[in-house]
């Protein structure tokens, strides 16, 4: 269950709202960098104190990916420089985060830097960044001394019944765990077929690519990321050449081949960057073309981790 006790907590006058609710003021909708940003950041750490809340679990993580939806230019590291390392080591679905780098998370979400992530403690707490700086806290109790201290902030706690951005509680599984059985199938899948594609999504919009075989799977799985979602694909084609000659004009695919060195590589491309893509994979061993299109994409296999404990958290 969500918290029961959820305010919207923005810079912008409800006095200024039309009767759609919608804001007509003249307060800008970026971030200022500045004693506003600051003034965010105290009232969710309001919020928190309130709830005797000291650390907070990322769920559903995201970066950027290959389009950016940010208010702000793109920043390397989706704006996860100096919280965690380059490969995102420790950003993942489930981490515990202390409230100092939780309210980071929060700073980077405010300025539309890429990275993306709920903040939640079971259903005591919950920090959501929306849109156009608008930030949703839910908590178990109805914090007053949060939101009288917000006010003083000079922002604006408004209650609401529920978070537009809370978890669908009602969505169907989307994915079998890849628990000890799931795993027993596909090395037999992998003794007939010799070779398989593995698209590891870590996070959200970030993915790592594997050539599994029979010699390297226990090595690959032991190295998954927490609770990623694993989504099995028929092997690369040798024939690079007809992989590339069968893309199809005004069209977008997922070009993924292996280098030279044994390295998977994958980018986004479309008719436009054919012929750039063409040079780019001139000396790959093996190459395959997926497209971006749901309705068109037909993995063998989709799967995510569970925990250590065997239950499957993952809100993929």
């Amino acid at each position: 269950m969500p918290p029961a006790f959820v305010h919207r907590i923005t810079k912008y006058d409800p006095a200024d709202r039309d009767e759609r609710g919608h804001y007509t003021g003249t307060e800008d909708t970026d971030s200022d960098h500045g004693p506003v940003e600051a003034a965010y950041l105290a009232a969710v750490a309001a919020f928190a104190e309130a709830s005797g809340i000291g650390r907070l679990e990322i769920r559903e993580p995201a970066v950027t990916g290959s389009v950016h939806f940010g208010v702000e230019p793109p920043v390397g590291g989706d704006g996860l420089g100096g919280l965690f390392p380059p490969d995102l080591t420790g950003y993942y679905d489930g981490a515990e985060v202390s409230l100092p780098i939780a309210l980071e998370l929060v700073r980077a979400m405010l300025r539309g830097q890429g990275a993306w992530c709920r903040l939640e403690v079971g259903d005591r707490f919950t920090v959501h960044v929306g849109w156009d700086q608008y930030v949703y806290v839910g908590s178990d109790g109805p914090c007053a001394d949060a939101v009288a201290r917000t006010r003083e902030l000079g922002l604006f706690p408004e209650p609401l019944t529920a978070s537009p951005y809370a978890a669908e509680s009602d969505e169907p599984e989307p994915a079998e765990p890849a628990d000890e059985d799931f795993w027993a199938r596909l090395r037999t899948e992998l003794a007939s077929r010799q070779a398989l594609l593995l698209e590891e999504t870590h996070v959200r919009n970030a993915e790592r690519w594997h050539r599994l075989t029979t010699a390297n799977l226990d090595a690959v799985r032991a190295g998954l990321g927490p609770r990623a979602l694993l989504t099995f694909w028929p092997d690369l084609s040798s024939d690079v050449g007809a992989v590339l000659a069968a893309l199809s004009p005004e069209d977008s695919v997922e070009f993924v081949w292996e280098a030279q060195d044994g390295t998977i590589r994958h980018a986004v491309v479309d008719d436009t960057e054919y012929q750039e893509l063409t040079a780019l994979v001139a000396d790959a061993r093996a190459a395959c073309a997926l497209s971006l299109y749901t309705d068109e994409r037909h993995p063998l296999f989709v799967a995510a981790l569970p925990d250590r404990d065997g239950v499957l958290r993952a809100r993929w």
